[in-house]
């Protein structure tokens, strides 16, 4: 992609979420969310194949009906209640529109069909920036307007989402696909919580933005794409893959890593709320996380391919890469015991 190109379309990413996050008007909110749309658009579609294209052609068409669906909501509250602010959605219509078109740009069940297809036709880097920092405006939508919001319908798309997250990731083989229903299904965890404590919501998307990226970073430094080039990518970097090993429990909620955190102050929370069927149901659930996140460690760690590879070591590596990914990889792993010090910045 030309370097200009890419500037362009980055300064358009931060400049969007940026008038996202601090608009309280609909119409700036609109406008920041189709900046962000259009500045994504390239960076999907930047290697001309066809399925980038039509990953795109997805991407802008469901992001288009959602962005339509938004400003019909805020124009419907306006009619009725007479402004145009973001935190006063008072009309019963304007919340279920507004729910619908959140659901679609987060990509939550029952509109979560594009999600993995877009991701799919992605590189890794587009698709990390796909899964995390283009999640942010939307939520924080979702943060500002949840107190206008139907909370039994948002911990049944919370549910449902985690659940289907869960269960389709099970027979994957392409590691795009397996972080898109991840995704998903953390994205199910976040919704499940925002009602009754947004601050717990932003410490784990941010956590879950963390553990993400670094993920990610280790599949793009070893180019695994799918689970077969799992199997030979710790003969390019043995340490790598150790550390992939231990991020991806750590993205299962297993103690004593820092995953373990926020999973645990969700369901310690949903349990003062007198909702401990829904943090049960919950916490069975990501057991089918836990699942294909542990396929995942087995094919990378622990399985040898069955023939012998002719692939030829590096006898030089970037050490630049490594470095953001051994900071990152040490964050994902090692929080859990400041968690007060954690919960106090939140």
């Amino acid at each position: 992609m030309n370097p200009h190109a890419k500037l362009i379309s980055s300064s358009s990413l931060a400049l969007g979420t940026t008038i996202v996050i601090t608009s309280n008007h609909w119409a700036m909110t609109w406008a920041g969310l189709e900046i962000n749309t259009l500045a994504i658009i390239p960076m999907i579609s930047k290697s001309h194949h066809p399925r980038a294209i039509e990953a795109s052609i997805k991407y802008f068409l469901v992001q288009a009906i959602a962005s339509a669906t938004i400003l019909l909501s805020s124009t419907i509250n306006a009619w009725s209640a007479g402004q145009w602010d973001i935190t006063q959605l008072t009309n019963h219509t304007s919340c279920l529109l507004l729910t619908t078109a959140i659901a679609m740009k987060l990509g939550l069940v029952p509109f979560h069909f594009w999600f993995p297809e877009v991701l799919q036709g992605s590189s890794l880097t587009t698709a990390l920036l796909l899964s995390t920092l283009i999640k942010l405006p939307p939520l924080t939508i979702l943060l500002i307007t949840s107190n206008s919001l139907n909370p039994a319908l948002l911990t049944t798309l919370a549910l449902i989402s985690t659940a289907l997250g869960g269960w389709m990731g099970l027979n994957q083989t392409q590691t795009r696909k397996i972080m898109a229903f991840s995704s998903i299904s953390h994205l199910g965890w976040m919704t499940l919580i925002i009602i009754y404590m947004p601050k717990l919501t932003m410490l784990t998307f941010c956590l879950y933005t963390l553990l993400t990226s670094s993920i990610f970073l280790t599949l793009n430094t070893s180019s695994a794409t799918k689970l077969s080039t799992m199997m030979t990518s710790w003969m390019k970097n043995p340490p790598l893959n150790a550390t992939l090993m231990l991020t991806l429990l750590s993205l299962a909620g297993l103690p004593p890593l820092t995953g373990f955190l926020p999973k645990w102050l969700i369901i310690q929370e949903l349990t003062k709320q007198e909702m401990t069927l829904t943090a049960l149901i919950a916490a069975l659930l990501s057991l089918l996380n836990l699942f294909f996140y542990l396929r995942l460690t087995y094919y990378s760690t622990i399985t040898l391919p069955p023939n012998t590879t002719n692939y030829m070591k590096h006898w030089y590596l970037d050490k630049t890469s490594f470095s953001s990914i051994a900071l990152l990889t040490s964050l994902s792993t090692l929080l859990l015991p400041i968690s007060p010090t954690i919960s106090a910045m939140f």
